[in-house]
């Protein structure tokens, strides 16, 4: 395992360029320096090597270094520049600290189109300034910019090709009864064979399934099914735990039946795949079939009787409100509402709901059951009491380069005025002239006090709405009374004798509204 820690060497080049650095003047722009590595190799550049020429690069664009954004062991595939613990933290809240981003290479700061793409849109939006050390990416530069769009098209074009070549090779698949491409359903696995690879079943796999079509035959439901499966220690497709809907997935999926299959395009549902015929007008047959014709109507039967007669449906409203702010009192584990459903003799159900904790089902803590609307309206009205009186506060970006521009101009004019004031100058002859530009000089002074110097800086506004949150959430209602509490943070605490509502002590700075701008385009 290599050392990341910085060499004498290292710390004896970072002080010198800070030296360097502190020789800028003290209105140079302002760098922060993104340093991003996913895996430390003999071959990767060191976070302090990135620093270091980063530092240089810097000082060669006369900016002084405001902050280092060091993501270590973060994917940029996976990860976007705006969800990176350091680099996300400066571009949603410390924007105006900064004038420009600067990063290694490209691969160093995005590997998607798309995030350069938003990253590049961000920055005109906020007046900011990308560029790259080791790339020609500057959006400083004409030249800069042309080449961001040349990148940004190659990328289209290469993915573009990679994409033809990826459907070409699944039309090929499609028409041959050998497993080409992609990854088997579960129950099934692949194999070489004399011909090339083929399609098998998967003898534990498929022991699992058989197992669950007896399960569903019985009556048991899917909530059952997959608790006695995870408590078995069988791992689901993914290597996590099973769950009713990654479950369905899979028993809806006609592939079980050994022939090829295929998802439509523009399908809203990973749920729907439809098999594929050959040009006998029969499917076409890749691996002996987990489930019959018939056994596999019946499984869908079964699921489609769930659906129908279970106590949750997607269109009603979601079941339990505040997840994530109710908290058990015993274990700390989120509290969410639990209903049952018992059939009378008369025909009609009695549903009896409970607030429960969400250990109940695994390991319970021993916490009692609740009345959810009863602790449902304890919290509500807390909340109202202790924090109802706020003010709702929204925040903005502001800018300040008009303001600068407008208050060197002022300063500008008033050195004018004074220097022809002055003794020997062209307006200290007295009378109307000398007069005017004295008055002239008064104004222009007045102007220049009235402006605020914070306001020639970018930064941030807060806005007060004009309502308080007692107004806001009889308003909206109790879904955005649940987002606000979230978002700042806060929890109610249900012990057996009392509950308590846990509030931050900076729960005023929590509640400001912060507008998300990655979240709006994407």
């Amino acid at each position: 395992m290599l050392d990341s820690q910085w060499s004498d060497a290292e710390l004896r080049e970072l002080e010198e360029l800070r030296q360097r650095e502190s020789l800028l003047p003290a209105d140079a722009p302002r760098a922060l320096l993104s340093v991003r590595l996913s895996v430390l190799t003999e071959e990767t550049t060191s976070p302090a090597r990135q620093e270091l020429d980063l530092r240089r690069f810097a000082l060669m664009r006369g900016c002084r270094v405001a902050g280092v954004a060091r993501d270590l062991n973060v994917s940029a595939t996976k990860v976007p520049p705006w969800k990176r613990p350091e680099l996300g933290e400066w571009i949603n809240n410390r924007a105006p600290e900064f004038d420009q981003i600067l990063f290694w290479k490209l691969d160093r700061f995005v590997r998607r189109i798309s995030d350069l793409h938003l990253m590049i849109e961000w920055c005109r939006e906020y007046d900011k300034v990308l560029a790259a050390d080791k790339d020609p990416i500057d959006l400083d530069s004409a030249y800069g910019e042309m080449m961001v769009t040349m990148i940004a098209g190659m990328a289209r074009i290469e993915a573009a090709n990679t994409g033809i070549r990826l459907e070409s090779l699944w039309k090929y698949a499609r028409t041959v009864d050998r497993w080409v491409i992609g990854k088997p359903i579960y129950g099934y696995t692949t194999e070489e064979g004399p011909d090339g690879r083929r399609l098998v079943a998967h003898p534990f796999h498929r022991r699992v399934l058989r197992w669950i079509y007896q399960m569903l035959k019985r009556g048991r439901s899917m909530y059952k099914i997959t608790q006695i499966v995870n408590r078995a220690g069988v791992p689901a497709p993914n290597g996590g735990k099973w769950y009713a809907k990654n479950l369905s997935s899979i028993l809806k999926n006609p592939a079980l039946k050994g022939v090829r299959v295929i998802r439509p395009p523009r399908a809203k549902s990973k749920d729907i795949s439809r098999i594929v015929y050959g040009s006998d007008g029969q499917p076409i047959r890749l691996a002996p079939p987990l489930f019959t014709d018939q056994e596999f109507d019946e499984i869908q039967d079964r699921l489609q009787h769930n659906v129908k007669h279970g106590r949750r449906s997607s269109k009603k409203r979601k079941l339990s409100l505040f997840l994530g702010v109710i908290k058990c009192g015993v274990c700390g584990a989120n509290m969410y509402k639990h209903v049952t459903a018992k059939k009378r003799k008369d025909g009609s159900v009695r549903r009896h709901a409970r607030l429960r904790c969400s250990s109940y089902t695994k390991e319970p803590c021993g916490a009692p059951t609740y009345d959810p609307d009863e602790m449902y309206g304890a919290l509500a009205g807390t909340a109202l009491d202790q924090l109802g009186g706020f003010e709702v506060v929204h925040r903005a970006y502001a800018r300040g380069a008009e303001n600068l521009a407008r208050a060197t101009e002022l300063q500008a004019s008033i050195k004018h005025y004074m220097d022809g004031l002055a003794p020997g100058g062209s307006f200290a002859v007295g009378g109307f002239i000398q007069k005017q530009a004295q008055e002239a000089l008064q104004k222009l002074g007045a102007e220049l006090e009235a402006i605020d110097p914070e306001s020639t800086k970018d930064r941030w506004i807060y806005k007060s709405l004009g309502l308080t949150y007692s107004q806001h959430w009889s308003q909206l209602g109790a879904d955005q009374m649940e987002k606000d509490l979230l978002r700042a943070g806060i929890t109610f605490v249900v012990h057996q004798e009392q509950c308590d509502l846990l509030i931050p002590d900076d729960v005023k700075s929590r509640l400001i509204v912060k507008d998300d701008y990655f979240k709006k385009k994407l």
